[in-house]
């Protein structure tokens, strides 16, 4: 018994040793909030010297990292510090429910990781922002109600992608009920507020109890039905012996049927002759197309051995620009803000190869107005037919942001096709970074490092907000496929190409399809991985062997860093260059942590990427 006890004591001993506690910078955090506020005495157990996550009121903590502030019922009141709560970035949950705090919504929109906002029950007043919540995109819990809160719902409330309890009622609100993303959501309340107009149809599975005591508010919810006011029907009923200009309005009516016949035979006509114009231009390129137009790009840029006459390259030189000049011939342009060019001008550009990737060989091409471009030819993206490669590539050329390269033009065949987009003269960050490490690489210093991967981010969040529908809206996220600016923004490419492409190339050429579950299915999930294999090649400096088919070569990033964590030595996998202070030293190693969460091996437990990009912002560099 004795042997037991003392063993039960060391590993009593063990456990407190292992139990991480709050820095005490967060401690100095959590007093300087409590003195912001008045009535404070449910919070005496906040003191210096004891354990905050285990004695002081209030302080939810997880392995030893507060995680919420659970204040409900405790008659605060004064000013909540949203300066000090900010500097605690690992807070998830604030609840102030049943206090006493009063005046306008504090700038909790400051706080943007946290999932549950828990306001009932206080003084808080006035209107708040049509935008408060827009970035606030992890918020699932909002409770607003029994405050004194005036002014329209915030429209920014209806767009967060997780929301699954929404309470206002027993305020003041105006105005009609916003149309609110209604996927997740399990539990809302409208009532006993000033809301007017139809109840959204995508609320109306809550029932009447949600939206009683707004006496403005129609539908079979409230069993008021919503009356047409428009204006049009007012109009209608009006008496008609005449109109403004004194004609009978039978006769006005006969005019206006008149006028109707007349534009629809003008329209009709303008449609015939664009009908016929597109005929004939798609009858031309048809003709184009049986011409190996892929040697005949290659008999002006010296790309290949398999064209060398100079007779043949004049010949198809002519036949590209046989539209006349100005002309984009068969090459569509779907991005003029670097001006328009057709076939001809391509093949007349000096010109030189630049290699082979998985979904093809690319060159530069040099304009004669001094345009460089990049020529990429795939030969893999027959999923669509012309028009739906059409669609597709018009689209991605509509794209602007500032960390997506949009392409420029494109050229179709049916055994390959060619994208143009502008030439980037620094390079990919896999050059910059493994390629030549006596040069570029010693450029990469920690601010820029952290700015590629918040770039990297944000374009990801954006593609993923653009091409919500696609299972991979990245596909091919690499650092090959990053390419920097002179001031080393972070541009992607090769992005959106997956519905362009069969499964089987797709499944061999795209590197979204190297994440764990690929096997059994890909989803968004699969680019997450993506982007936490570029951040701890970044961040290490190392050439993953996740990029290799035969992982002959490079170094498992994702496994070398988790045994980095699991020992506590992070710093030492840190790439020695960029390891400049201790405070830099600091953000590294959340970053390494961030890209772990994004590489777990299942993509349940992986991070979403909303939250990877909220928690990359607030690290502060």
């Amino acid at each position: 018994m004795a042997a037991v006890r003392a063993l039960l004591s060391f590993l009593l001993l063990l456990s407190s040793c292992i139990i991480p506690s709050l820095s005490a910078n967060e401690v100095d955090t959590l007093l300087k909030f409590k003195e912001s506020l008045k009535n404070a005495d449910a919070l005496d157990s906040w003191r210096q010297g004891s354990q905050a996550c285990s004695n002081w009121a209030g302080i939810v903590c997880l392995n030893g990292i507060i995680t919420g502030l659970h204040l409900s019922d405790m008659g605060l009141s004064g000013e909540i510090d949203i300066d000090a709560l900010e500097s605690i970035r690992s807070i998830r949950t604030l609840s102030f429910v049943n206090n006493s705090f009063s005046g306008p919504m504090p700038e909790f929109n400051r706080l943007g990781s946290i999932k549950s906002l828990l306001l009932s029950k206080n003084q808080f007043s006035g209107e708040i922002p049509a935008d408060f919540f827009s970035r606030m995109l992890s918020l699932k819990k909002v409770w607003l109600s029994e405050n004194k809160f005036t002014g329209n719902i915030p429209a920014s409330l209806g767009q967060l992608p997780y929301l699954m309890e929404l309470h206002v009622e027993g305020n003041q609100f105006s105005g009609q009920i916003p149309k609110i993303k209604e996927d997740k959501l399990v539990s809302v309340d409208f009532s006993n507020n000033k809301f007017t107009g139809p109840i959204p149809d995508g609320l109306s599975k809550f029932g009447a109890k949600s939206f009683a005591g707004n006496d403005g508010l129609c539908g079979k919810e409230v069993g008021k039905e919503c009356t047409d006011k428009a204006e049009p029907m007012a109009a209608a009923e009006q008496p008609d012996e005449a109109n403004s200009s004194g004609q009978p309005k039978g006769e006005t009516s006969s005019l206006g049927t008149v006028v109707w016949i007349i534009g629809g035979i003008l329209v009709a006509g303008i449609l015939l002759i664009v009908l016929l114009s597109s005929r004939q231009r798609h009858d031309d390129f048809r003709v184009l197309e049986k011409e190996k137009v892929g040697e005949a790009v290659e008999a002006n840029l010296p790309i290949t051995k398999r064209h060398t006459s100079s007779k043949k390259g004049s010949v198809t030189s002519k036949k590209g620009s046989q539209h006349g000049k100005g002309s984009t011939g068969d090459l569509v342009v779907v991005n003029n803000e670097k001006g328009s060019f057709g076939m001809a001008d391509l093949m007349k550009a000096a010109a030189e190869v630049l290699g082979n990737g998985t979904l093809g060989s690319a060159y530069k091409a040099v304009m004669a107005n001094g345009l460089s471009v990049v020529v990429k030819r795939m030969k893999e993206m027959n999923a669509l037919a012309k028009d739906g490669f059409d669609a597709e590539m018009r689209r991605l050329g509509r794209i602007r942001h500032p960390n997506i390269l949009s392409p420029l033009a494109y050229h179709y065949r049916r055994e390959e096709k060619l994208v143009v987009s502008e030439y980037i003269p620094k390079g990919s960050l896999l050059y910059v970074l493994h390629g030549d490490r006596g040069t570029c690489h010693a450029q990469l210093s920690w601010p820029i490092r952290f700015k590629i991967i918040l770039g990297v981010a944000r374009g990801l969040g954006f593609l993923h907000s653009e091409f919500s529908s696609l299972d991979l809206p990245h596909g091919n996220l690499k650092s090959s496929n990053v390419l920097l600016s002179e001031n080393y923004e972070p541009l992607l490419s090769d992005y959106a190409l997956h519905p362009l492409m069969s499964s089987p190339h797709a499944a061999q050429a795209m590197f979204a399809y190297r994440a764990p579950e690929s096997s059994e299915g890909i989803s968004p999930k699969c680019d997450v991985y993506c982007l936490g294999i570029i951040i701890l090649e970044i961040l290490t400096g190392k050439f993953p062997s996740q990029y290799l088919s035969s992982r002959k070569g490079g170094i498992d990033v994702v496994q070398w860093v988790q045994s980095a964590i699991s020992e506590e030595r992070e710093e030492e996998i840190i790439d020695p260059s960029i390891m400049t202070s201790r405070e830099s030293v600091s953000q590294m190693v959340r970053l390494l942590h961030i890209g772990i969460s994004c590489t777990e091996s299942d993509p349940e437990a992986r991070t979403d990427l909303r939250e990877a990009i909220r928690s990359i912002e607030d690290v502060q560099v």
